[in-house]
């Protein structure tokens, strides 16, 4: 029996409106995941994070092994009381840094040898350990050990990477037995090939897993073939699980992704335009250090009830950019993990309402 469960609540044409319940508390989705890779979201406190309305975090297993060690975080208390966010937390395998560090990683049938970026110490992540992490860092959700397979690639190539993925499945799911207070997901692999993505499906389903992510998109594939590849995938996922597209992305995506039936995402963007003076804005995105905001008295936004709106002039945050004050990331960071939190927001409201698809039209337009 899981510690997971998922509840769907409304269907608008394929967008779908649930709620994720774990044993620290339930998720409404779509929901949007801060990032909070080394245990922190940066420039912003917990109590913060949470007043944006995010229901739960994400960070990063190769990381924490590193630093400070997922052992130590283990001994303190475990991750949630370590870095002091007591609602759930996912934590991804390290299986992005397979291919993120490719110049620093060789993979075999075992795992996956690393140097470390840090000090260049020697590290071996393989299922069997990445799943001893996450039990060490208690995570919520924990993800299965996979390649994410770097676009373009050629189709055997693809097959090969989406075939070691699933054995990995496999070896994850029995190496992390039936922990009372966490839940293992597995990732669809399979590139931008409707076909493989298929099979992946298909090889996961028959392992069986309370929720499934789909892996190995916005790595350089665009919009346009990221959203097809969903349109060809999300169908024949399982109808009762959560899906949740991982490392995804701009407004724009997460509005077309959850068209096509997408529950759950994260992405570093908010966090990381945020301290590099980019706000978003239902307009699009602006650039805080343009001159043009040097004499501008209002708010990014009058309606939006973050620090920064509520509080500040652009004219100020301006400033804040170009005299190099850390205050310009803080109050931009928590502006923009605001206006995702409310684009969700208004997306579950849409879905219940029956006016989704009017929404995304408009919005994409």
């Amino acid at each position: 029996m899981s510690s997971l469960s998922f509840e769907l609540l409304a269907d608008d044409h394929g967008a779908r409106r649930g709620r994720v319940h774990t044993t620290r508390g339930a998720i409404e989705t779509p929901a949007f995941m801060p990032v909070g890779t080394a245990a922190t979201v940066k420039a912003m406190l917990p109590e913060q994070v949470r007043a944006t309305g995010a229901d739960i975090i994400l960070s990063n297993t190769y990381h924490l092994m590193l630093r400070p060690g997922d052992e130590r975080i283990a001994r303190l208390g475990g991750l949630h009381h370590f870095m002091n966010w007591h609602r759930p937390i996912l934590t991804d395998s390290g299986g992005y840094q397979v291919m993120s560090l490719g110049a620093l990683r060789k993979i075999s049938e075992d795992g996956v040898n690393f140097k470390s970026h840090i000090d260049g110490a020697k590290v071996f992540l393989s299922p069997e350990r990445s799943m001893e992490i996450q039990k060490n860092l208690g995570s919520d959700i924990v993800m299965a050990f996979d390649e994410c397979t770097p676009f373009p690639a050629e189709k055997d190539e693809v097959a090969r990477s989406m075939e070691l993925s699933m054995r990995w499945a496999k070896r994850s799911h029995e190496a992390f037995g039936q922990p009372e207070r966490q839940a293992l997901f597995g990732i669809v692999q399979g590139g931008v090939h409707g076909d493989l993505r298929r099979v992946s499906i298909d090889m996961l389903t028959d392992i069986g897993f309370p929720g499934y992510a789909v892996g190995g998109l916005a790595v350089g594939e665009g919009q346009e073939l990221m959203l097809s590849t969903l349109e060809a995938t999300t169908p024949h996922m399982p109808v009762d699980r959560p899906r949740y597209l991982m490392g995804v992305g701009k407004p724009s995506d997460l509005v077309g992704a959850v068209a096509r039936g997408i529950d759950m995402f994260d992405c570093v963007m908010p966090t990381r335009s945020g301290r590099n003076a980019q706000g978003f804005t239902d307009q699009g995105p602006i650039n805080l250090r343009n001159a043009k905001f040097g004499d501008d008295p209002d708010p990014i936004d009058p309606s939006c009830p973050c620090l920064a709106c509520k509080n500040y002039s652009q004219a100020y945050l301006h400033h804040l950019f170009r005299a190099g004050e850390m205050l310009g990331p803080i109050l931009l960071t928590h502006h923009n993990l605001a206006y995702y939190q409310s684009l969700m927001a208004r997306m579950r409201g849409h879905i219940e309402q029956g006016s989704f698809a009017q929404f995304a039209q408009k919005f994409m337009g």
